[in-house]
């Protein structure tokens, strides 16, 4: 039996294979909304046979965007959009999750295919803000927060999370990774603050724990929450692997169920990127700490995810250029490994001739 498409229960939530999309940014709301071309482009993993399909990083505050073509959630009229293409997504069998996010000192920045550069005030760009008023080269310089904002960062945190809930998504992600706010508050290259939330470990990850222990306050018990991170900054001098092993168990105590495993982007760095490169920093954090993990970074076949499922390197694996290529990947796989219909996998009944 294939490992890769058997379910996986997180609190009271089962999703119906290990096959996850991993958020994608598609440089395409306006004010934050999300429209026809978010409805086609998650429905289509939906239908394609994904187990968990995530949005986007949605931020959680205007000025917590990329770029002023994100997707958010902090109004009524953003969660009303959302519910429409999130009632898509249960229809096609799959599990609706959410990528709560601010941008910190990388917002207010171009489309990667306008360049990838700052956004003046004159063009509908803002003041950043981050850790320390240290900028991300080549974009603004940030503003650092005081205790105040930190504090209204977190509330928002909350806020985001009810209005996810109330707009039906199974299942709740905080982007603390790839360089944005919370990635940015652990590690030492962005994070030179002298304060309590500056300096040790347990200073570099108190507003990250402080989101997790707010958002998982607002929400039922039932409801699963997740957290993506990035191991490593892969530069030295900057966030580890080794803190990484040593934030999972605090994650888990407060209430976390399943670590999202990326790396990088809180630095130029140059990083040996290759086939599954970033999951042993997933089979590590699974082996050592006992924390659900998911692997994502350059899984792009299905016997190669099948394995690091069966294997035990990690519980998911979440894709992404893969799923660009072909939104139907997880029926591909599934046909391929020899899964027969139904058993993790629900074909539309339009598309059940391919799957014989």
């Amino acid at each position: 039996m294939s490992q890769l498409f058997t379910p996986i229960t997180l609190r009271e939530v089962t999703v119906r294979n290990r096959v996850w999309v991993s958020p994608m940014c598609q440089y395409s709301a306006v004010d934050g909304l999300p429209d026809d071309w978010h409805l086609v482009h998650l429905g289509s993993f939906a239908r394609g046979g994904a187990g968990l399909v995530f949005t986007e990083a949605t931020a959680v505050v205007p000025e917590g965007r990329i770029s002023p073509a994100d997707t958010g959630i902090w109004n009524d009229e953003q969660q009303q959009a959302w519910a429409r293409i999130v009632s898509f997504v249960h229809a096609q069998g799959a599990t609706a999750g959410i990528q709560l996010a601010h941008a910190g000192r990388k917002a207010s920045s171009q489309a990667p295919w306008l360049g990838r550069g700052a956004v003046a005030d004159r063009d509908g760009g803002w003041e950043p803000v981050g850790p320390s008023p240290v900028a991300f080269p080549g974009l603004r310089d940030p503003r650092a927060l005081d205790e105040a904002g930190i504090g209204r960062v977190v509330t928002a945190f909350g806020d985001a999370a009810e209005r996810a809930v109330a707009a039906g998504f199974d299942v709740l992600e905080i982007h603390a990774a790839h360089g944005y706010l919370l990635h940015e508050f652990l590690s030492p290259l962005s994070n030179q603050r002298e304060d309590r939330y500056g300096g040790s470990f347990d200073n570099r990850v108190r507003l990250l724990m402080e989101v997790v222990s707010e958002v998982r306050g607002r929400v039922a018990s039932g409801v699963p929450v997740v957290v993506r991170v990035s191991a490593t900054d892969w530069v030295e001098g900057g966030w580890t692997p080794d803190e990484t092993v040593r934030l999972a168990p605090l994650l888990a105590e407060a209430g976390v169920d399943l670590v999202d495993v990326s790396s990088g982007g809180n630095a130029l760095a140059d990083i040996p990127v290759e086939p599954g490169y970033q999951v042993p920093f997933a089979r590590r954090i699974r082996s050592e700490t006992g924390l659900a993990t998911g692997a994502v970074g350059m899984i792009t076949e299905p016997k190669q995810a099948e394995e690091i499922v069966a294997d035990g390197s990690a519980d998911v694996v979440l894709l992404a250029r893969a799923l660009l290529r072909d939104p139907h990947w997880a029926l591909r796989a599934a046909h391929d490994l020899g899964v027969e219909v139904g058993q993790g996998v629900d074909w539309p009944a339009q598309y059940l001739r391919a799957a014989l």
